[in-house]
C-alpha cells in the first residue's frame, strides 16, 4: 500500500496543535481595510480553532497530523 499524500494546500491553511485541536487563520484581513472599523481588524487578530463541522474534512486532507 502506497503512502497517503497530505493535501499541500490544507498544510499550508492548517496547524494541529499538541492538545489534536486544529487552528487556522481568519479570513477578510488582507486588504480592504480602510473600511473596516478599528474593532473589527483587532478581533481579526491571531487564529482560531476550526469549526466542529469542518474537522472531519480537514483531518482527512491531513492524514499524518
Amino acid at each position: 500500500m502506497p503512502k497517503m499524500k497530505t493535501k499541500r494546500s490544507a498544510a499550508k491553511r492548517f496547524t494541529v496543535r499538541a492538545s489534536g485541536s486544529i487552528k487556522r487563520g481568519q479570513a477578510f484581513k488582507r486588504h480592504l481595510l480602510t473600511k473596516k472599523k478599528t474593532k473589527n481588524k483587532r478581533h481579526l487578530r491571531g487564529s482560531v480553532e476550526i469549526h466542529a463541522a469542518d474537522e472531519k474534512s480537514v483531518r482527512r486532507m491531513l492524514p499524518y497530523s
